[in-house]
């Protein structure tokens, strides 16, 4: 989702291929076709001429120096700076956010978060720390977005938005005009209506929901 949304929001063209979701096994159709795209094995990689770059902030990385003009990164270099570090703890960290509340587009899970909340001290920790970065740059940089414009650590915190919404997990009035200004942009809307026509659905990382 992190790359669609930045380069999307960014007006940056793109040729989207789509590989369906089986399962982590070697022997799956997901596994044997990303063998062929990336010797990761994993999604996403984006490729530009004879180039393949398989990691969502590398590619993050690769698209700031290339469109330099579209400003992904804030100008600052300590603004910059802070903009990577906030990326790159997302990329690493909240282990416990995406154990506990999976991402799931079509699904609306309120119970579940409920639980989640109330049984796993570690997402309450990853979340109160997501909900206190948010409020320092918010509040640093003007309210919209995290750096004032739209850059690659709005799109690296997409995901978590829709973990929010799908969850209802509990916010500030801040955080939530946050996440609805995210929820809002024009990227990630388009996303998520992609992600809704595949409907696909997998038993095994959903174990608390019928089949659609």
């Amino acid at each position: 989702m992190r790359p669609w949304v930045l380069m999307r929001q960014a007006d940056i063209a793109f040729e989207e291929v789509l590989v369906r979701f089986d399962s982590f096994a070697p022997e799956s159709e997901f596994k044997r076709t990303m063998a062929t795209v990336s010797a990761a094995g994993k999604v996403p990689v984006l490729q530009d001429g004879d180039l393949r770059i398989w990691d969502s902030l590398a590619i993050a990385e690769y698209l700031a120096e290339k469109f330099p003009l579209h400003h992904l990164w804030p100008s600052d270099t300590a603004l910059r700076a802070r903009a990577r570090s906030v990326c790159a703890e997302m990329h690493s960290g909240f282990s416990a956010l995406r154990s506990a509340c999976p991402m799931n587009i079509e699904a609306d899970l309120p119970e579940v978060g409920r639980q989640a909340w109330e049984n796993q001290p570690a997402l309450r920790t990853d979340l109160n720390r997501i909900l206190a970065l948010w409020s320092d740059l918010l509040n640093a940089h003007g309210g919209e977005m995290l750096f004032g414009h739209f850059t690659a650590a709005d799109a690296f915190f997409a995901p978590v938005a829709c973990r929010i919404k799908t969850y209802q997990l509990p916010t500030t009035p801040l955080a939530q005009r946050y996440v609805d200004r995210l929820l809002n942009l024009e990227s990630v809307c388009a996303w998520i209506d992609g992600a809704r026509m595949e409907h696909d659905f997998r038993a095994f990382e959903e174990p608390y929901r019928q089949q659609p």
